[in-house]
């Protein structure tokens, strides 16, 4: 309140200003502020004209707040003032701060969420990502488009969350009414399914239509999918990577999600998969390929029967039993 009777008296020798006082106060307000680089304040919803002069002159913005408060009481510019993050360039004048705040063009902060994240995940970087308020609730698993989504300071966790929900709706059925004629797939909802498992097998986007159509044969046929990302998905309920290797006892763990056991597709997606994947399953690779295992490189080696792919597997082990003698 000092403060405010300060600015009182300030704003009285301005308006009175017949003499130097009046026109110093003036001049201070168009004058070259005292910052040397770019700052970033942010200015509360409801926050008032002196809270606003006292954050920009800790901010190092303006040398004194009773300068910045009085010119935008005289200009009428205060009650014009938007909440919000900004950033003022260095040497800003008190009022060219005035102006940007009135302006509402406020920093547009980005949070990047990968592909292949399972909801719990997701959530919790939005729980963490600064400048964003309020809880968000849980979607459906699977159904948050994988992006770098812009926000502003003071923006809603909630509608954050919802944004990314009906980009991925949008997209779902946009690419459900392209999709190749003759899949086994009667929803949108199972496409999104198998794409999530195309998504956590592999990361290379030349496999992933090849995998898919891997799936599609097995589904065809009545074979298991048996894909290592369900089962770790049921094990860890859905929290992300085990701290260990998957085990063979693991497999046989009886859960909805586990593919070695269940037939067809799991009852969720494990994870929200990228564009990319979801064109992968509703346009797959034509193959006659049953089978592939991992390479140690980042691919996958390809087999259409059986023994061919026990074959790939020898190989693969026995690549690694000379890796494993070679650091001995």
């Amino acid at each position: 309140m000092r403060m405010l009777g300060r600015i009182l008296a300030c704003l009285v020798l301005l308006l009175v200003g017949l003499g130097a006082a009046g026109g110093l106060v003036w001049t201070r307000y168009n004058a070259t502020g005292p910052s040397t680089q770019s700052t970033a304040v942010v200015v509360p919803r409801g926050a008032g004209l002196e809270e606003v002069a006292s954050r920009l002159a800790a901010a190092g913005l303006v040398e004194d707040p009773r300068i910045f408060a009085v010119g935008a009481m005289v200009e009428g510019s205060y009650r014009r003032f938007k909440f919000g993050e900004f950033e003022f360039p260095a040497g800003v004048s008190p009022r060219g701060a005035a102006e940007i705040i009135v302006s509402g063009k406020t920093i547009q902060r980005r949070l990047t969420i990968p592909e292949g994240l399972t909801m719990k995940q997701v959530m919790a970087l939005v729980a963490r990502a600064e400048g964003l308020e309020g809880q968000a609730t849980p979607r459906p698993e699977g159904s948050l488009m994988p992006d770098t989504w812009f926000y502003s300071w003071g923006d809603s966790r909630e509608r954050f969350v919802e944004r990314q929900r009906q980009a991925m709706s949008k997209l779902l059925l946009e690419l459900w009414r392209q999709r190749a004629p003759g899949l086994p797939l009667r929803t949108p909802q199972e496409a999104l399914v198998l794409a999530s498992i195309v998504e956590k097998e592999t990361g290379l986007a030349s496999e992933r239509a090849r995998v898919a159509g891997v799936y599609f044969n097995r589904l065809r046929r009545g074979m298991r999918l048996q894909a290592d990302p369900t089962v770790v998905y049921g094990i860890n309920e859905g929290a992300g990577p085990l701290d260990r290797p998957i085990s063979r006892a693991d497999l046989e763990v009886p859960h909805a999600w586990n593919t070695y056991v269940i037939e067809g597709l799991p009852p969720t997606p494990i994870a929200n998969p990228g564009r990319a994947s979801i064109e992968a399953v509703l346009r797959p690779a034509a193959t006659e390929e049953l089978y592939f295992v991992a390479d140690g490189n980042g691919g996958h080696l390809f087999a259409r029967t059986l023994p061919e792919h026990n074959r790939n597997v020898e190989r693969l082990r026995a690549i690694e039993r000379q890796r494993a003698n070679s650091r001995n």
